[in-house]
């Protein structure tokens, strides 16, 4: 039987499919489509399964926080990549670039002047409400300029093929190490078809990093720079280990550091070493107990007092979650405008924010069709599926938006695009919805979009939900050359 038999007839409707337009491959995918249809289904759940157990073997895996079935358990992974065309990359990376910046100006103005406030661009309640918001940090210039250093920006693709902005992650974004990953499976898995592909590498998106970190050191060339973890039970541990191991990084946790003299300083057992550049992994509230919360055991007491003086650079810069509020969101191609002078080039999700009354009332009576999500959640937690939910659900919701407006905003829900995905089960491949968290690292030059990303991939039948604590799993992202 051929891989994609039957596949155009099970489309999931109103969507967009990523390999298929119709019965025929997409143009830009139909020499990789045929390479692929000439492997057998029995083949393919072989190699599933090979690459399954390599993973495991290698470690790449995840936690979730309450599973009583276990803490580590592999990142679920569909060995049939998710293609992305030359163009469609080249438009991205221009839009992704275009929106980095006019964060970057938003955060480095909302911590300054605060022009975009004073000209009523965006609300002052809406921002300077906001849970990310660190008001101790206005005034503070982070050495070498830059906040955003790693970001990653959830991408959907709606019935008509577009590119829309789900979220920006501005904080400690995750997941990249499952992109290299994934990449080396793909490659050890598919060789012949890797090579005919001629896809974009991601494996050098470790050695960028660390130049991106070395490039904001306040002490030049001979930075000493670390990855802050809080340790080996956080569930993203795998990545931290693995983005300091392929970085050259030494792996520290709060114990291992110190500050004297408003300067940072690593313990080792020749002695106290400087540190000048902290790739951070621990969430800002427990980075230092003197500033953020007193009870932290995760964090290093006066590191704050380093980085106000300049003698550390922390990547990300603490306060950087105001600007990747769900409910800031709305006004970012304000922003674009107002810094820039520029029209977005990426679409968003239209948005109803629950603070305006005239957003609330229409929210309220469309609960049923209507995503509500709260601005302080991730991970698909937190969130209302209107058209899937009961009534006692809504109910619910209902309290919830009118007790705190602030904390909601809503979308109609938008049609994710599909892929091919390999559905073990079955045996068969069937459409599964994915989208994309494309990675940018900005350095004093300005943003770099990695040609590649994390495609999550919704795998129970009819699902919207892709994240991994959810249930979701991921594919390889090729991005093609001209």
């Amino acid at each position: 039987m051929a891989l994609f038999a039957g596949y155009p007839e099970a489309a999931l409707p109103g969507t967009y499919d990523e390999m298929f337009a119709g019965e025929t491959a997409r143009s830009s995918f139909a020499r990789i489509a045929r390479l692929l249809e000439a492997i057998t289904p029995d083949e393919l759940a072989r190699t599933q399964h090979l690459a399954e157990a390599a993973l495991m073997q290698q470690g790449v895996t995840f936690s979730v926080y309450g599973d009583a079935r276990g803490t580590e358990k592999i990142f679920p992974f569909c060995l049939l990549p998710r293609l992305v065309a030359a163009d469609d990359f080249r438009r991205l990376e221009r839009g992704l670039q275009q929106r980095l910046r006019a964060l970057g100006m938003f955060l480095d103005d909302l911590y300054g002047e605060q022009k975009i406030l004073a000209a009523n661009v965006i609300p002052a309640e809406m921002v300077l409400g906001a849970a990310g918001y660190r008001p101790m940090l206005r005034g503070i210039v982070p050495p070498g300029g830059v906040r955003i250093h790693i970001s990653g920006v959830d991408l959907i693709r709606d019935a008509n093929g577009t590119w829309r902005v789900l979220e920006d992650n501005l904080r400690t974004p995750s997941g990249v190490s499952y992109v290299v990953e994934n990449r080396l499976i793909s490659k050890r898995m598919f060789p012949r078809l890797f090579d005919a592909a001629r896809v974009h590498r991601v494996d050098h998106y470790p050695t960028r990093l660390a130049e991106t970190l070395r490039s904001v050191s306040p002490v030049g060339d001979d930075a000493r720079a670390v990855a802050l973890t809080p340790g080996p039970y956080n569930s993203a541990y795998f990545e931290h280990s693995f983005l300091a191991r392929t970085m050259g990084l030494e792996l520290v946790q709060a114990p291992d550091l110190f500050v004297d003299g408003d300067h940072v300083y690593c313990r080792t057992t020749r002695g106290p070493t400087r540190v000048d550049v902290i790739y951070r992994r621990t969430d800002e509230a427990f980075l230092d107990p003197e500033v953020f919360r007193p009870d932290s055991v995760l964090g290093i007491p006066g590191l704050m007092r380093a980085y106000a003086k300049g003698n550390v650079a922390l990547a990300n810069a603490p306060g950087n979650g105001v600007a990747d509020d769900k409910a800031v969101y709305p006004f970012v191609p304000d922003m674009i405008e107002f810094y820039l002078g520029e029209e977005p080039l990426l679409e968003q999700v239209p948005t109803y924010v629950c603070l305006f009354e005239e957003d609330r009332s229409y929210v309220l009576e469309h609960l049923h069709e209507l995503v509500v999500k709260a601005v302080d959640e991730a991970g698909g937690y937190g969130m209302l599926m209107g058209p899937q939910s009961t009534e006692a659900e809504r109910d619910e919701f209902r309290r919830r938006i009118i007790a705190e407006p602030r904390r909601y905003i809503a979308q109609h829900r938008v049609e994710l695009s599909s892929c091919p995905t390999w559905i073990a089960e079955r045996g068969t491949v069937e459409p599964r919805r994915v989208d994309l968290r494309p990675y940018i690292l900005t350095s004093r030059e300005g943003p770099w979009v990695l040609p590649g990303g994390l495609t999550r991939v919704a795998l129970a039948r009819g699902s919207y939900v892709v994240n991994s604590s959810q249930g979701g799993g991921s594919k390889d992202t090729w991005v093609m050359k001209e």
